[in-house]
């Protein structure tokens, strides 16, 4: 398997490596070939893995203590001295503690930040619901000149990293907070920011995903396969915004039911995004979304979590189930659409 470009890892490591530490890694080794490169977070270097940037370069690695407000407006600052700033925090700090200042500081001024929210969705479940972030997507892509990316594994989280340095426009990327088992087997693919990647073609239904739902999604179709004779794509859509609204469309016309699966409330994120391209296409088609029902996530252990709401292989493989037999309209002519 080929090491990822720029990296000290390799493919093989992303076995043992959470995203995080993978995301870490990915940075430091940007900043060998990069001076503009800076890192910023509110003590929370470890926790984030910041940390191995922080070592590599500790007179461009900024701790501005538990103050996130401050973190996102000393990054802007950095942003308008011309250093392209990683600033590095749990979503829920990002979204809600600080989100005046990445709305105002960075969004509104359209400066190059780069933001790296972990911890994100129910990941950090046993830390409790105040911890959990399932409304970030809804809340970042509400903002003007943001870019948000959710990496379905450590792999496609460097690849997001190594791919937002030179992107002019403030970045958010949501990973997870711990041992998210990996996606792809390796890192020889296309990853471009904005283009959804198709996990594996199908003809009867699509479902359409982000984050730890992709290798779920991908798992399911394997067993619907197998066991219902149903074909179903699986599209990761990694970038939220801006989406791919050609893959959107396409895949509406050609199996006519979609399924969309996210780690996050169903309002305002992947679904509603996805919901959109679809009515403004003006093509029908069978829609659901599926996610946390508009509720607080309960407390408990990640994995216990993804089954508890459905977002398991298991859960996915059960909405699909209910959506086969869903009419969409009465004839197969698009010619009066």
């Amino acid at each position: 398997m080929a090491i990822v470009t720029g990296t000290n890892w390799n493919a093989y490591d992303a076995a043992t490596m959470t995203a995080r530490e993978i995301y870490g890694k990915t940075l430091a080794a940007l900043g060998e070939k990069n001076d503009r490169i800076v890192g910023v977070t509110a003590d929370l270097a470890k926790t984030t893995a910041i940390v191995h940037f922080a070592d590599a370069f500790p007179d461009r690695f900024f701790n501005v203590g538990i103050a996130e407000q401050n973190l996102f407006g000393i990054a802007a600052g950095l942003a308008k001295a011309g250093m392209i700033p990683f600033a590095s925090t749990m979503a829920v700090f990002a979204c809600f503690r600080a989100g005046e200042q990445v709305r105002t500081d960075i969004a509104y001024q359209d400066l190059p930040v780069k933001i790296i929210a972990t911890h994100a969705g129910v990941s950090f479940g046993h830390a409790g619901t105040t911890h959990h972030c399932t409304e970030d997507l809804a809340v970042m892509r509400a903002i003007a000149n943001m870019t948000v990316i959710c990496p379905a594994d450590g792999i496609e989280t460097s690849k997001a990293v190594q791919a937002c340095v030179d992107t002019p426009d403030p970045v958010y990327i949501r990973i997870g907070r711990g041992f998210e088992p990996p996606c792809y087997e390796s890192d020889d693919y296309t990853y471009e920011i904005g283009k959804a990647i198709t996990m594996r073609e199908g003809s009867d239904a699509t479902i359409i995903c982000c984050g730890i739902a992709v290798l779920q999604a991908v798992q399911a179709a394997k067993t619907l396969a197998e066991c219902d004779g149903l074909s179903v794509r699986v599209i990761n859509m990694h970038t939220i915004k801006p989406i791919d609204r050609e893959a959107i469309i396409k895949a509406a016309t050609e199996t006519r039911r979609i399924l969309t699966v996210e780690e996050h409330n169903v309002i305002g994120g992947l679904g509603d995004a996805v919901g959109s391209v679809i009515a403004e296409s003006g093509k029908a088609c069978a829609f659901r979304k599926h996610g946390l029902n508009d509720e607080f996530a309960t407390i408990g252990y990640a994995e216990d979590l993804y089954a508890h709401y459905g977002l398991d292989a298991n859960g996915i493989i059960d909405r699909v189930r209910s959506m086969v037999g869903v009419d969409f309209e009465e004839d197969e002519n698009w010619d009066d659409e």
